[in-house]
């Protein structure tokens, strides 16, 4: 079996376990503090980011998108109409566009922010960079929401899935990324009824359960986090 390096609200370590699960592959998960700084996990991964993938051998890969290339050509070549990438350079390059959205713009311009002020400085010590949120920080981030379901909702307003005909790595990416904020309660569905009922559909898929389990210490997800009907 192989191990994760993780941290349950990060939306890029959300995304590989989906990766997994869609796989239907178990994966042993370790949950990281990457602020802690383990001698342990610097030996694997010197940058301190996350995800890290224990692969084969024991052999670290670093990094989201370098850990579903490596799925993709261990398992997703093996699956079939079940691959989560596509045949097509082309698809392959829209699914790529889409993954770098979600895990990197999205991931920039709000899922970080409001993760690290409203979930992690208040567990982590004031020497490593804990202690108030910073509001302006959170104003910032929720200014950048509805630009975000927005596309989001135009995407699933004008395809089956969100880089085409079936589900791929696309739409594990940016439910990876929604489903954070959706546990901070930070997404108002009123206003993007294509986008919620893609996210349910991809919310009620068996991969997903696992992470509607996930809490952490100290920020209970919305009463609706995990109603697979909202």
């Amino acid at each position: 079996m192989l191990t994760l390096f993780h941290h349950p609200l990060f939306a890029t370590c959300r995304f590989i376990r989906l990766v997994f699960g869609e796989y239907g592959e178990e994966i042993a998960l370790i949950e990281e503090k990457p602020w802690t700084r383990r001698k342990e996990f610097l030996a694997l991964n010197p940058a301190g980011t996350l995800p890290v993938l224990l692969a084969e051998g024991d052999v670290p890969i670093v990094g989201a998108m370098t850990i579903a290339e490596y799925l993709d050509e261990t398992r997703g070549v093996l699956k079939r109409d079940r691959r989560l990438f596509a045949e097509d350079p082309m698809d392959r390059a829209e699914i790529r566009r889409l993954v770098d959205w979600y895990l990197t713009k999205t991931e920039s311009e709000v899922s970080r922010h409001l993760v690290r002020e409203r979930v992690l400085k208040p567990l982590m010590p004031e020497a490593l960079g804990g202690g108030s949120p910073d509001s302006g920080a959170i104003r910032a981030a929720r200014s950048n929401i509805r630009q975000h379901m927005k596309y989001t909702n135009w995407l699933a307003g004008t395809r089956h899935w969100l880089a085409g005909a079936r589900i791929t790595y696309a739409d594990l990416a940016a439910a990876a990324s929604i489903s954070v904020l959706d546990y901070l309660g930070e997404v108002d569905w009123r206003d993007h009824p294509a986008a919620r009922e893609w996210y349910t559909r991809v919310k009620s898929r068996p991969s997903f359960r696992p992470l509607l389990s996930d809490r952490v210490r100290g920020l209970s997800p919305v009463s609706h986090y995990a109603d697979l009907d909202f």
